[in-house]
């Protein structure tokens, strides 16, 4: 019989015993597994969080941010001194419009209302004038759109019998950003879902990419029209932001965005991207004495970010620890396993040794049996990882993730996109990279299920080894006299 035939013959000798550390092994290979699992995941997502937010830094006018505060708008000239800046890949000018239905603007002016955002006074009193589309909101007004329109003066007018009129309709607005690349308004590319980009980003034309709910909510695909102030815009391609705010949007290329505003030159605000994360608080500095203090305010989302990711470090260094525990543990029971076989089987490898087999054939049928067990226990560990792993991923992730965005919270105070373009999530201190925290997805690949049980096999050899020198120990003559 040979020494594999031999070694999976003695693995289920004692088949209730075999089952039991079988089961013990897969408790562990599957623990090690989720947690190499999470490991992986961490540390993808914080590389992810480096890339799209850590080097990006947004200037928004001195005392202004989005459509709120004021202060003097940004100029392409600006923008030119920004990307004469050392360290200073790519400067991406925006500019913001809040759009309004055409039909819901006029209903709400001839209910007695003062036009809503973009009239005088309101939210878009950057915008010289209020721009109109054929577009519906993908996103319904509700109770707080009604209220916050209503607090910028969009009242309706009350009847002259006493009893007052019902409040116009409301309808969400749109948001509208001309950009100079294809970026989001976070400095990360756009996920295309359908289409294409826009083509020339320096250049008017009627291209436009739509948010996919604003684009079923008006059944338009890629290559239909709409309008906007009465000119006509092509869906050039649609994009997913993974939000609903963010797909009740639509990008235009950054001179048609000026050109509908009736503002040519002037930005919203910049993107200002690093060419690494060393290099960013020295091009930070360098970015705001070149723009001047009293005519830019820059700011780098990487410092919300920090808490975050040095939380999403924490777990990454707690789920690698015990991804090691996890093994060691596994190899120890292993260890325990070889070493009371070995002393239950003197007898057996005595009578080997006599009839002359070598120590290195009596060690290898001990490792061979306890690669079997550890095969066995791989099987079952990494179907209970490729379950558990997210869950555990999500629980590990989320704990640390509220954490940060409270001390983050605390810190940034009432906070908004990066880049302070509308879309910014007062609730979320982290702005735009919040939604990257919550979105990690742990899953098990076979890259990192094979990794991990490599070294499961791995530990398992060394556990097996030691019984197995053991065996150089036992003198046939003493257990057959014994005997």
């Amino acid at each position: 019989m040979s020494v594999l035939a031999r070694s999976i013959g003695n693995a289920f000798r004692n088949k209730v015993r075999t089952a039991a550390v079988v089961a013990m092994l897969a408790v562990a290979i599957g623990l090690a597994l989720a947690m190499l699992v999470a490991n992986q995941a961490v540390a993808g997502k914080v590389a992810e969080l480096n890339a799209s937010v850590g080097t990006v830094l947004t200037v928004n006018p001195a005392g202004g941010q989005g459509f709120e505060g004021g202060g003097e708008p940004l100029t392409a000239e600006q923008a030119t001194t920004a990307a004469s800046v050392p360290s200073v890949s790519t400067v991406v000018g925006t500019r913001a419009l809040r759009l309004r239905n055409a039909d819901a603007a006029a209903a709400q002016t001839g209910a007695g209302g003062q036009g809503g955002p973009g009239g005088q006074g309101g939210p878009d009193s950057q915008s010289a004038t209020t721009v109109t589309t054929s577009l519906t909101a993908a996103v319904d007004a509700g109770t707080l759109g009604a209220r916050n329109q209503s607090a910028e003066g969009s009242t309706g007018s009350s009847g002259t019998s006493g009893t007052a009129a019902a409040p116009p309709a409301f309808s969400v607005p749109i948001t509208a950003t001309g950009i100079g690349a294809e970026v989001d308004t976070t400095g990360k590319a756009l996920e295309l879902t359908q289409g294409t980009g826009l083509g020339d980003y320096t250049a008017a034309s009627t291209g436009a990419l739509l948010g996919t709910t604003l684009a079923e909510k008006n059944g338009l695909t890629v290559g239909s029209t709409f309008t906007i102030n009465s000119q006509d815009f092509t869906v050039a391609g649609l994009f997913d932001a993974g939000t609903s705010f963010g797909n009740n949007a639509l990008y235009l290329t950054l001179p048609s965005a000026q050109t509908l505003a009736e503002l040519p030159g002037e930005l919203s605000t910049m993107i200002v991207t690093v060419d690494s994360l060393e290099n960013v608080d020295a091009a930070k500095s360098a970015l705001q004495a070149a723009l001047g203090t009293g005519a830019a305010d820059v700011s780098q989302g990487q410092r919300n970010l920090e808490t975050a990711v040095s939380s999403l470090g924490s777990v990454k260094n707690i789920s690698f620890l015990a991804f090691v525990a996890a093994v060691a543990t596994a190899g120890l029971i292993i260890l325990l396993i070889m070493v009371m076989l070995v002393r239950e089987r003197r007898r057996e490898i005595g009578v080997l040794k006599a009839i002359g087999a070598p120590n290195r054939t009596i060690g290898l049928q001990f490792v061979l049996e306890a690669l079997v067990l550890v095969a066995l226990g791989s099987v079952v560990g990494a179907a209970v990882a490729s379950f558990a792993s997210g869950g555990i991923a999500s629980a590990l992730i989320s704990s640390n993730t509220t954490a940060a965005t409270t001390v983050a919270g605390q810190r940034a105070g009432r906070g908004g996109m990066p880049g302070g373009l509308p879309g910014g999530d007062p609730g979320n201190p982290l702005g735009g990279a919040g939604q990257l925290l919550t979105s990690v997805t742990a899953s098990a690949s076979p890259g990192v299920i094979a990794a991990g049980i490599a070294a499961v096999f791995g530990v398992a050899i060394v556990g097996a080894l030691v019984p197995a020198l053991l065996t150089a120990r036992i003198r046939p003559i003493e257990v057959l006299r014994g005997e």
